[in-house]
């Protein structure tokens, strides 16, 4: 550890004007500096999740993870004590950072060092602080000491920042008893990302949702509406009310009026109860209208009485009843189109759209990609069973370039697939699976394997180490063209360490 005092540095962080982010990322970066390791992480606590919100020292998709705490022992640990807990180098327990420390982003090293603590604002857990390092014999006992009295700075910075965010929620005339930090909350579980498109459409959302008017929400199949609906009903005044989901598209025309709008008993054949219908089960709350457009003429004119007058006719029924509902809608679909080809009506259209708000395809929010490639990593690395799931940087890369048509789903989908791949091919659970550009099936992505010389192996002089040596000479070549002749780029891509890599060429006459 370095010798400036840990404290005085700790409190000039604090007591500087930033913003919380900003300060937070200070404090993680200056306990890395002071205690040498490899990464230190902020983790706030939402229910039985864990997510990074200030980091250092992790590659860029660990910090869209979500790490659900009974599937990570050491975390759960920390979170259980009150005081610093330190693994031994020799823990079998697996870190929730394998593989994942920046400095060496394509080997698949596993932490030998960590330590940890919980941390407690206004008397309840809040989250937790984790360092980790590489190298074993890290951290001893006078380090843990040091985080301990840490760690009741970093509580206050969380503090601070809270009520920094009361005060500007005041000052802004906000919903009683909302503050962003409590959006945060909220939205860290679902809607993952920090670039400037997604956090435009969050701040039109968090303005809207208050208004309690119609909402429709445009974009491309996979972009995630269902989630912003959500969000929207979260942060409106309905939030402790249903939000009721329907599938406009998957509802049969036969069936459409009844599941909308309910029927009375014998109202058709095989009615042989009352059912109410979404908009009763949504009375006082939200209705998420999903692929509005597919919704039948028929059913389009009952919707449009039902938003002029508030009131609902069951099927069956002479009688109407007054119903409190929001109607938020979506569609991927060209409305306005649709209405100009008598498709869908203009004026069902005009009542629905008094707050059209489009979703961005992920193709135009790059920077996100990462991020939501890491969460999607967490959750199949805990469906399968899997110690570590990781992307190499070629993978990354290969992600973040592609146009992603079919948007988050897609990603989502191609992340799944390639780990279940890498399984197939011999991946054992308990290691560090890595998942290269070969398994994601995208255009122009590396090819599986290279082939040797098909002459060359059938010549009778050339044994399994020529083979081998042969293979081995054109990886190399292949990897050096590809990282433009920089040998620790090439490492990086044959994932090798870069000094067994110069070895090794050395040794085939390659250097």
């Amino acid at each position: 550890m370095q010798d400036t005092s840990l404290l005085e540095t700790l409190v000039a962080d604090l007591v500087t004007e930033l913003p919380a982010v900003v300060r937070l990322q200070k404090l993680v970066a200056t306990l890395r500096r002071h205690f040498n390791c490899g990464a230190v992480v902020l983790l706030q606590q939402e229910q039985q999740v864990l997510r990074p919100i200030a980091s250092i020292g992790l590659v860029r998709e660990a910090l869209g993870r979500r790490f659900i705490t009974e599937q990570h022992p050491r975390l759960a640990a920390i979170l259980t004590a009150r005081d610093t807990v330190r693994f031994e180098p020799d823990s079998q327990l697996p870190d929730p950072y394998d593989g994942l420390i920046e400095d060496c982003p394509d080997e698949r090293l596993a932490v030998h060092d960590c330590m940890g603590i919980a941390l407690y604002v206004e008397g309840k857990c809040w989250g937790a602080l984790t360092l980790d390092a590489l190298q074993p014999g890290t951290f001893d006992a006078y380090a843990m000491r040091e985080l301990q009295r840490a760690s009741l700075l970093v509580e206050a910075a969380i503090r601070m920042g809270q009520l920094e965010q009361n005060i500007r929620a005041l000052r802004n005339n906000r919903r009683d008893g909302e503050t962003p930090l409590q959006h945060q909350t909220t939205t860290g579980s679902e809607i993952i990302g920090h670039s400037a498109a997604l956090q435009q459409v969050l701040q039109e959302l968090e303005v809207v949702a208050s208004a309690d008017l119609p909402v429709l929400l445009l974009g491309e199949t996979g972009v995630g509406k269902e989630l912003f609906a959500r969000q929207l009903h979260r942060w409106s005044s309905r939030s402790k009310q249903p939000l009721v989901y329907v599938n406009c598209a998957a509802l049969p025309e036969s069936l459409a009026e009844s599941e909308l709008f309910g029927h009375t008993r014998g109202a058709f054949s095989g009615a042989a109860t009352e059912r109410a219908g979404k908009f009763d089960s949504a009375d006082g709350g939200t209705l998420f209208l999903d692929e509005v457009g597919e919704l039948p003429a028929s059913i389009q004119a009952k919707l449009l009485r039902t938003l002029q007058n508030g009131e609902i006719q069951r099927l069956g029924s002479d009688k109407c009843h007054k119903v409190d509902v929001r109607i938020v809608a979506a569609t991927n679909r060209d409305l306005k189109q649709q209405v100009k080809t008598g498709d869908f009506r203009a004026d069902l259209y005009h009542r629905l759209s008094v707050y059209p708000l489009p979703i961005p395809p992920l193709r135009e929010r790059r920077e996100d990609i990462s991020l939501l490639v890491g969460h999607f990593l967490e959750l199949n690395r805990a469906r399968l069973g899997l110690r570590a799931l990781r992307l190499n940087s070629a993978a990354e890369h290969a992600l973040v370039q592609y146009d992603w048509p079919g948007n988050v789903r897609e990603l989502e989908h191609t992340v799944s697939r390639a780990a279940i791949k890498a399984l197939s091919q011999g991946a054992a659970r308990n290691d560090i699976v890595s998942i290269a550009p070969e398994l994601l099936d995208l255009p122009n992505a590396p090819a599986a394997s290279l082939k040797v010389d098909s002459e060359a192996l059938t010549t009778t002089s050339m044994n399994l180490r020529d083979a081998v040596q042969q293979l081995q000479t054109q990886l190399i070549e292949r990897a050096l063209t590809q990282a433009d002749y920089k040998w620790t780029q090439a490492a990086r891509i044959l994932e090798v360490d870069p000094s067994n890599l110069h070895k090794l060429a050395q040794r085939l006459g390659l250097k």
